[in-house]
């Protein structure tokens, strides 16, 4: 799939089978919010998660979600949760976080960059992703729906500088379709970043409502 589909009309946190937040009262009782890679067990339920500061945790209560397609595999999501105890957290919601991966722009028989909004942008501590706040614009149309913006990335080239260092030069895709443009929502989404033949940095450029943006991250 080249491009992902950001549909605006969920909300920002999926509420997961745990539906009502209880609250703790031991010494971890605080309610905390981490972008995160979320582990999926053999039954496709989230079972652990690794936190973009990098702590670990053991779900106390096993997760599940319509987005969780896939078994045995490592998601990309933004999830409130509690300490419970040394290495254990209960999770109270969880949404899924879109990635994005860079590809040849061969790929593309169309390359659209509709404007948007660039919040913030952000790498990880792992550096295996940039994390970006985005600001779409919404609205609905004259039968009361919703449309669907969809986003991709390119990999436009990979320039050699003059110190021997590699850089990727990546560029944000963004079809704003038929969705009108009444009011603004925010959307994370994240990039991931390659393992293999890793440049040494990226530099990001996204078309914006005040003109074109450039990212730079040093690897």
């Amino acid at each position: 799939m080249l491009y992902v589909a950001i549909l605006l009309w969920l909300p920002l946190l999926v509420a997961c089978e745990t539906d009502s937040y209880e609250k703790g009262e031991g010494r971890y009782s605080s309610l905390l919010a981490d972008f995160a890679c979320l582990t999926v067990n053999s039954e496709k339920a989230g079972v652990a998660f690794l936190t973009d500061e990098g702590e670990n945790y053991q779900i106390s209560n096993p997760q599940k979600a319509s987005w969780i397609q896939t078994a045995d595999t490592v998601y990309r999501t933004y999830l409130y949760y509690n300490k419970v105890e040394n290495g254990k957290a209960r999770v109270t919601s969880m949404g899924s976080l879109p990635t994005l991966k860079p590809r040849d722009a061969k790929e593309f028989k169309r390359q659209p960059q509709d404007p948007l909004g660039l919040e913030s942008s952000w790498l990880t501590r792992d550096g295996k992703y940039i994390n970006m706040g985005l600001l779409l614009k919404n609205g609905r149309d004259d039968n009361g729906k919703e449309g669907t913006h969809a986003l991709s990335l390119i990999c436009d080239e990979v320039r050699q500088n003059d110190d021997q260092t590699q850089t990727a030069y990546y560029r944000l895709l963004h079809d704003q379709g038929n969705v009108p443009e009444y009011y603004t929502n925010r959307r994370y989404v994240c990039i991931l970043l390659p393992t293999k033949e890793r440049p040494d940095s990226v530099c990001l450029t996204v078309n914006t409502y005040d003109g074109v943006v450039v990212r730079k991250f040093k690897l």
